[in-house]
């Protein structure tokens, strides 16, 4: 039994079918070549596959379904903290108007009075931005620990700001709590 190969049955062995000829192999050859040709329709078909599953996957994602929501969206805790950020008005949802009038106000005459307006304005509203933050993070952090003691609440809280800057119409996964309703 010094390494004999008597024993194997010929099922196991080699590939179970035998070696094509040349000229068959040839014919196998062309015929995928000839079967390639035809590109436009396979990129057509690829194309609408493609299409169908990223409308399944945006309905799904307005839709808040856990399925088809990134991995960064996904699990309990980011969803209360979707819906503790959805409940609140903050000053950032105001904030983009109000850059708006900065800019303006800044396109006057320096030294007049609504050149100084304005630099008030944009000082304030970076003063606002900033206590709202925290005031948001502070809030947040004790309500994550009173319901998920055991949790890694890590990268909550820039979660919550970058849901926080976003304007209310334009969040995705769309906010499932009415402002001033309870976060679930």
């Amino acid at each position: 039994m010094s390494g004999s190969t008597e024993n194997q049955s010929p099922a196991t062995s080699g590939k179970g079918r035998p070696t094509p000829s040349r000229k068959e192999a040839e014919a196998a050859a062309s015929e995928r070549a000839r079967a390639g040709m035809d590109k436009k329709a396979a990129q057509k078909l690829l194309r609408e596959k493609r299409t169908e599953s990223n409308r399944k996957m945006r309905e799904g994602m307005k839709a808040g379904d856990e399925r088809y929501l990134p991995a960064r969206d996904q699990g309990p805790v980011k969803r209360f903290v979707r819906d503790y950020v959805d409940s609140r008005i903050t000053f950032a949802e105001f904030l983009l108007p109000v850059l708006i009038l900065i800019m303006v106000g800044s396109a006057a005459k320096t030294g007049s009075t609504v050149a100084a307006v304005t630099s008030y304005i944009w000082s304030a509203s970076i003063l606002l931005l900033l206590v709202d933050t925290l005031l948001l993070r502070f809030r947040l952090r004790r309500a994550l620990k009173a319901k998920f003691p055991d949790e890694n609440l890590r990268g909550t809280t820039f979660y919550a700001f970058v849901r926080m800057l976003q304007l209310r119409f334009m969040r995705l996964p769309k906010p499932k709590v009415k402002l001033g309703g309870k976060p679930v």
